[in-house]
Formats: structure tokens, sequence, C-alpha cells
């Protein structure tokens, strides 16, 4: 499934994480702290197809479980005093390419994000680690952006936590709805947890050395190969 949309395979068989959420930010995001700004491709049944164009019903690759059905869709406008819109609640911009990437994205700073990283398996006992999108500003030119206009965000649900692939390979987490007392009853034990606070400022510093010493090494053999 992963070679019909151009996506690396898996390097191991999934591993079971347990859920920690973080909060939404008051008067920003409209009740919603994670989703995808219109437009953004996400890979589905339908192929790479905008958020905003799939329904209840439609499938969406996701990373560890195959296609799975989308069981609720909602909607809301973020951004809504931009461009008066206070620093820390910026939206966080992904460059092409910074996390397999192949446009840019614009997530909220909340949006939880999964990235492979040697450092991850090292201090976490696993390659794949998910870490809140302002955590990585400062990583591979991510960066925030001072909103001009209100968008509009879709998060899709499932019947699970979930993480799909966006913009041709970002991995981005989609929590389970656990909006009323019955939905979090209902939900159960969660899949992943979203690194953050001291942890994930230490996993994204030693994410950042590791890129230096990676590209210093990459460097030293093109030297070497004149």
């Amino acid at each position: 499934m992963e070679t019909m949309f151009g996506l690396g395979a898996k390097t191991q068989q999934p591993v079971h994480r347990a859920v920690e959420m973080s909060g939404a930010y008051d008067g920003c995001m409209a009740t919603l702290s994670h989703g995808l700004m219109i437009g953004t491709r996400v890979a589905s049944n339908l192929g790479w197809r905008a958020i905003d164009a799939l329904a209840v019903g439609d499938k969406v690759l996701t990373f560890d479980n195959g296609m799975q059905e989308i069981t609720e869709i909602r909607r809301a406008h973020v951004w809504l005093d931009a461009p008066e819109t206070a620093d820390m609640m910026w939206p966080v911009v992904i460059p092409e390419g910074a996390l397999g990437n192949r446009e840019e994205l614009v997530l909220l700073p909340d949006q939880g994000v999964m990235i492979e990283s040697d450092v991850a398996q090292d201090l976490k006992g696993d390659p794949f680690a998910i870490m809140t999108a302002h955590n990585l500003v400062g990583l591979r030119g991510i960066h925030r952006r001072q909103p001009i206009q209100r968008v509009e965000l879709v998060a899709v649900y499932f019947d699970h936590d979930e993480v799909i692939y966006a913009e041709g390979g970002a991995l981005i987490h989609c929590p389970a709805d656990m909006s009323t007392l019955d939905k979090f009853l209902e939900a159960g034990d969660q899949t992943y947890v979203v690194l953050t606070g001291e942890e994930a400022e230490e996993l994204a510093f030693h994410i950042g050395l590791e890129d230096n010493l990676e590209e210093a090494a990459a460097f030293e053999g093109f030297r070497a190969s004149l």
C-alpha cells in the first residue's frame, strides 16, 4: 500500500504507545487542537486527496493499521484574530522536505507530528516519536509564521487514534475523539504518546545534533570524492 503512494515502508513492527494529550490554546483553535488546513492532501482510498474533500466513510491510509474509515469530521476556523494573534499561537511552517513532505505544511502549534530518529530509539526505545509541532521549531528550517487571515481547519477521527500521511510523507497524529465522557470511556487504551515539555525539548535538541553530524559526514564524504 505504501508503494502505491510513493511512501517508504516501515522498518519495524508496530509497538504500543500510551497517549498523553496537550491542551488547545483558548480563543485560537475553536476547541480543536489538531487537524489540517483545507487543501492539505492526505493518502486515502481515493488517492492523494485534499482533506476537506473527504467524507465520513472514506478511508485514509494510516501508519500502523492500513486503510481506516473516517468516523467523524469536524471543521473550525482558526487564528480568528489574525494578524493580531499572539506569538505563541502562530502556526508552525514545515518547509518542503523537512519531514518527508513534498509540499510546505502549515500546522497548528499543538498538532502532533511523528518523526523517525536514531535518537528517539536511544532515548525512548522506539525510533518513532510524536512531538507537537511547536517543539520542532528550529529544526530543518521549521519556523513560526504570523497568520494574516483566519483559516479553515479540518479534523478527521477514526475508531481509535491514528497517524496518517500528509503531503507525500509527513506523519500526522489524529487523536481519538474524547470530547464527551461517553466517548472518553469508549476510547479505551490509546496507541500513541505525544511528547511534551522537557521530554520533547530534549529529543528535539538531540535530533538537531544528529542532523548536524549527518550534514558534517556528508560534507566530508563529498570532499573525499573530489
